[in-house]
């Protein structure tokens, strides 16, 4: 007893102070897993994502942002979509919003512009698969929005238009929404006046085909 009374005495107080603040720091955060580091999710669109037409709050974008705060509050959200973009616009725009927000996951909503203007199908197809080497080289994860087109410029076209988000999807190994527009697109009632941009009321319809293709990969 006598022995063990030495030791202890003549251990330094310090020491004692830093076992107990790394036991605490330890608990801390232990307790709290919602201090886990911050994700971001970034969508690259056109006006479907910009939200044209529509009030502040209302676009499918504003939409996905109040659920993930509700269910994934370490989640944000930026929206870089701008209206009338095309697939070279955003492959010009990528690099640096990569490098600006870093982004854990890449939702690509871009081609529909280009398809309406008759735009080589390769063409499309090139950007947008230099847009998914581009994040996957960051370690990011790419969901792309399939798009469709009207027969303007012939079956062939449009066939070929449409083919090229399931054929990106398998050549770049990345998470495809088939149809960006199912359930929408079949009703007039659901477009305004220009019957191009879809109203406030498509919107949690867009969301929810969009939303069991991303949350798997928010997990």
């Amino acid at each position: 007893m006598e022995i063990s009374g030495i030791f202890w005495h003549k251990l330094p107080v310090f020491h004692w102070r830093h076992v107990v603040a790394v036991l605490f720091l330890l608990c801390l955060f232990s307790g709290h897993p919602a201090w886990a580091a911050q994700k971001t999710v970034l969508v690259l669109g056109d006006s479907l994502s910009a939200g044209y037409g529509l009030e502040k709050g209302t676009g499918w974008v504003d939409l996905l942002g109040k659920r993930l705060k509700k269910d994934y509050p370490e989640i944000t959200i930026v929206n870089a979509s701008i209206s009338g973009d095309t697939s070279s616009g955003g492959r010009a725009r990528l690099p640096a919003l990569l490098k600006r927000y870093a982004p854990t996951v890449v939702v690509i909503e871009l081609g529909a512009n280009d398809g309406l203007r008759g735009f080589p199908v390769k063409s499309i197809y090139d950007n947008l698969l230099a847009m998914v080497e581009m994040v996957k080289k960051q370690k990011g994860t790419v969901l792309l929005l399939g798009m469709q087109i009207p027969p303007n410029y012939g079956q062939a076209y449009t066939r070929d238009f449409a083919g090229v988000y399931s054929a990106l999807a398998k050549k770049g190994k990345v998470s495809l929404v088939p149809f960006f527009l199912k359930g929408v697109a079949e009703r007039d009632d659901l477009f305004q006046s220009d019957n191009i941009h879809p109203v406030a009321e498509a919107q949690p319809v867009m969301l929810d085909n969009v939303w069991p293709f991303l949350e798997p990969l928010l997990k």
